[in-house]
């Protein structure tokens, strides 16, 4: 059921429309105070001026060239908000610095590296932190090799823990042609199933 409608007077409807500049708001208040109708909502006022097309003229933006009324004042001070301010020097939780580090999705530590980044060219990139440790002590890893870790654990980067084997023992040691994986093993059969690894593909490497 719709409400009752309200009428207006010549003189109220004209005394809107020459304050339709006003916030509605401050105009609402102000037509109250003057002609009384205090049956007359804010919702009812605004309501009207949106029928007539008396609008304020405001987009809710600054317009171009509009000087901020705070420019050049002092956030005012207040206990809690100082709490949050960064403090001269200090860097957000999140900075990735020189030297910062984080996992992979695969397990495998990463860590960011003076050196410039191909894909963005910001100055510096992540990298395999177990790779650039063991290329640090034993030089580049060879062609169609890869790292392989010994204890199991990727996040193990010391260089002793990763050795350097061809890509095409991968599928023995994961387990593809064997009935134990690498990983899987017990540590004491873990150097018998590497040396087996090496010396089938080295077998097969001589057939060739």
């Amino acid at each position: 059921m719709r409400g009752r409608a309200i009428h207006y007077s010549a003189d109220e409807l004209a005394w809107i429309e020459a304050h339709k500049t006003l916030t509605r708001r401050e105009a609402h208040t102000r037509f109250i105070a003057r002609f009384g109708r205090n049956d007359v909502s804010l919702e009812n006022f605004t309501a009207l001026c949106k029928r007539k097309g008396w609008l304020t003229g405001r987009t809710g933006r600054f317009e171009k060239g509009t000087t901020p009324p705070n420019k050049g004042k002092k956030m005012p001070f207040h206990p809690n908000v100082a709490k949050t301010w960064f403090k001269k020097g200090s860097r957000p939780h999140n900075t990735r610095y020189l030297g910062h580090e984080r996992i992979s999705r695969d397990g495998y530590v990463e860590i960011s590296i003076d050196e410039p980044n191909p894909h963005t060219g910001f100055e510096r990139r992540y990298v395999l932190k177990h790779r650039w440790l063991w290329e640090k002590a034993n030089g580049p890893v060879p062609k169609d090799h890869c790292l392989k870790c010994l204890d199991g654990d990727r996040t193990n980067t010391d260089p002793s823990n990763w050795v350097a084997i061809p890509r095409a023992l991968l599928p023995r040691l994961n387990g593809r042609w064997t009935p134990l994986a690498f990983d899987d093993a017990p540590p004491e059969l873990r150097p018998t199933l590497l040396t087996i690894a090496r010396l089938e593909h080295q077998a097969r490497m001589t057939r060739k």
